[in-house]
């Protein structure tokens, strides 16, 4: 009896390593430069699903990646992210061809797809995982940045509180969180709320072109 209560709970012990193995957060992240012929843009503007939706439609954007940067926690999870304790934001990386499109129409739509006046907020989304930020790769994405930022400030009464920063390191968030609008946008009930409504505004408004994610 003692031998088999043994070797059940050594069994259970395997099990519970393999699960914890398959659950955990991958490290991986991409490449630290996009591919020849591309320029990379990294901004936080909310919810990464709203963001990656807005982003994943306009033409000349090769990939949008969500994540998390601006902090201090190495390889952060999710879960620690929305626990506000790690100082990351959650972001999303663009790889983008700027023979198509120029990272300064990528500003403008990052400022009409939210709220920069909203310090640590974006609607019902509270914290500092949901700030308004710009990490540039670049000095000339700084100085766009910059500009556009002054720029835009002529559009809104209030200050807008967007961060403009250097992009020190990107962390790929879970598997789960890609491209989560175009896999999950008819059966999340925060995405019919929240995402689904940002993304048609946009539409009707011109400023990305209809149809696509969400709609899989």
């Amino acid at each position: 009896m003692k031998t088999r209560i043994l070797t059940l709970v050594a069994a259970t012990l395997v099990v519970l390593a393999v699960i914890s193995q398959s659950a955990e957060k991958p490290k991986s992240m991409p490449p630290e430069k996009p591919a020849p012929g591309l320029e990379r843009a990294v901004i936080g503007g909310g919810c990464f699903w709203c963001v990656e939706a807005v982003f994943e439609r306009l033409d000349g954007v090769k990939d949008v990646v969500s994540g998390y940067a601006g902090g201090h926690t190495e390889n952060p999870t999710y879960e620690q992210v929305c626990a506000h304790t790690t100082g990351h934001a959650e972001v999303v990386l663009i790889d983008f061809d700027p023979k198509k499109i120029a990272y300064e129409k990528i500003l403008n739509v990052f400022w009409h797809a939210h709220d920069p006046t909203t310090l640590n907020r974006q609607g019902n989304d509270v914290g500092d995982s949901y700030r308004s930020v710009i990490l540039y790769t670049s000095a000339a994405q700084q100085a766009s940045a910059v500009k556009s930022k002054a720029e835009e400030q002529k559009n809104w009464k209030d200050q807008i509180v967007t961060k403009i920063e250097p992009l020190k390191v990107f962390y790929k968030a879970e598997v789960n969180h890609q491209d989560y609008y175009r896999i999950n946008g008819n059966k999340n009930p925060y995405c019919q709320a929240v995402v689904r409504p940002k993304v048609e505004k946009l539409e009707s408004k011109g400023i990305i072109p209809k149809g696509g994610a969400g709609e899989k």
